[in-house]
């Protein structure tokens, strides 16, 4: 006898990932359902992540006015006292107004919003509980879990949510503090740091291996840790936090080498545990990894046939642009209408003072592989935009393969470079050369003209080897 199920698709959790795979399998006419707690549609990357970062950034830039220094001074600022509430009435606006976009773009494609948390009882049955004692029962044919993650927190920290915070508990300060000890410098932590220092906050960033953001290019790195310490900022590299003794007027951090740091606060950045504890996997015939994440196939099925999981719950590479592609692809195998797989690597975007972003390969990297390459790069300093935006720290560096002249990695450091690493993207993606860009008209005074300045560099010193060789 065939079963009949409440909806032919159930998604657990609304973030960028659950959203795009519940409106993925409207679109193909499905009848979709999506559970999400109270007060938590968009999920994390809405409500405590993502948006509430990148917007509190955007606010910590505007009111120091450290982009205009250049120009106008290193003691120009919009406001002097700037206080929590002031970057809090610009997170709260932007996170009310997505959240609006988010409950509509549902309700326009006829999903079902379920509220509530949701746990497993039967491969295909998520028992809802409300949270006031009330629960309900659906089922589905196909179930995609896509519950996030939250911030990891050593069992031997005493979290107070004031003193010492994970990066959840930002939003919980009750002032800017004149100091702060950031443990691990990972992309959360590096982003943090560079925006409390930007607002005056003496960091201290405490990290256990030698470097930051080892996936990243050496030279972008090192011009971000000398823009860093020019905000105050100082690292602890090959150190790590052994304990944190909370006080009333803050907190005493003691690393491991037995120095002592003091600091109004101390932010845990210790990477991110996968919310699957309370899915009663089990019950499912599912299990999760130590730090909470679940195992996928290609298409993004679990062990269980019929159950995907997709974004942060997976792993690497945890970001919301990545979770959203996988939503749509999971939703489409799901549906029977599965998409092609283009093996293309996502652009990292870093959301630190100034940016960061690129795509595709490092020189470590292609050196490590013996890939022969080429260098060209273009400094902003020497663009018109550059001087008029006031930026003249920030490069763009593209990585031209000798043997068929295409592009094999962008990195970019500076104003907009989470923006521009798309044009770079979007010529790696088609098979593009450097010679596209050499040829390419670009709009004037614009930064993405630094594309054509960095390939006619490449392509000069192409010429010296060929004209030597």
């Amino acid at each position: 006898m065939t079963r009949v199920y409440d909806f032919d698709l159930l998604v657990i959790g609304s973030g960028p990932g659950g959203q795009k795979a519940a409106i993925a399998a409207a679109k193909l006419g499905r009848r979709v359902a999506i559970v999400e707690r109270k007060d938590m549609i968009g999920g994390v990357c809405l409500n405590t992540g993502t948006i509430p970062s990148k917007t509190m950034r955007e606010a910590v830039l505007y009111l120091t006015g450290l982009d205009q220094r250049e120009m106008y001074g290193q003691s120009y600022r919009v406001k002097d006292e700037i206080t929590i509430a002031d970057l809090a009435a610009r997170t709260r606006h932007v996170v009310d107004r997505e959240t609006d976009v988010v409950r509509s773009q549902l309700s326009r494609n006829r999903v079902t919003i379920m509220t509530g948390t949701g746990y497993f009882t039967d491969p295909h049955v998520v028992e809802l509980d409300d949270g006031r004692g009330r629960s309900q029962r659906v089922s589905a044919e196909k179930i995609v879990i896509a519950t996030g993650t939250r911030p990891a927190r050593p069992a031997s920290v005493e979290f107070d949510d004031r003193t010492i915070i994970d990066s959840d508990g930002i939003t919980h300060l009750d002032r800017v503090p004149r100091s702060m000890v950031v443990a691990g410098a990972g992309v959360i932590g590096i982003e943090y740091a560079s925006m409390f220092a930007a607002l005056g906050t003496k960091v201290t960033v405490v990290e256990q291996r030698d470097r930051m953001l080892e996936f990243c290019d050496v030279e972008v790195v090192e011009a971000l840790k000398y823009h860093l310490r020019d905000l105050a900022v100082t690292f602890r590299f090959g150190e790590s936090v052994a304990s944190v003794e909370s006080r009333p007027e803050g907190a005493i951090a003691t690393l491991h080498s037995g120095k002592k740091i003091p600091a109004d606060t101390v932010m845990y950045s210790a990477g991110r545990q996968g919310v699957s504890d309370n899915l009663n996997l089990e019950a499912a015939g599912l299990r999760a990894d130590e730090r909470g994440r679940i195992k996928v196939d290609e298409f993004f099925r679990t062990s269980v046939p019929h159950i995907y999981a997709v974004g942060d719950i997976i792993g690497f590479p945890a970001l919301a642009a990545t979770s959203m592609e996988q939503g749509r692809l999971a939703a489409h195998h799901a549906c029977g209408e599965p998409l092609p797989v283009t093996g293309q690597h996502p652009p990292i975007g870093i959301y630190s003072i100034p940016e960061i972003s690129f795509i595709g390969r490092t020189e470590d990297q292609l050196t490590a592989e013996n890939v022969p390459f080429e260098v060209g790069v273009s400094r902003y300093r020497e663009l018109a935009r550059g001087q008029i935006v006031g930026d003249s720290y920030g490069v763009l560096k593209i990585l031209v393969s000798l043997a068929d002249r295409t592009l094999l990695g962008v990195h970019v450091f500076g104003t907009g470079a989470t923006e521009l690493v798309h044009i770079g993207q979007a010529v790696m993606g088609c098979g593009g050369t450097v010679d596209y860009l050499v040829d390419a008209v670009f709009n004037y005074p614009t930064l993405a003209e630094s594309y054509k300045v960095a390939a006619l560099d490449a392509t000069n010193k192409m010429r010296q080897i060929e004209r030597l060789s």
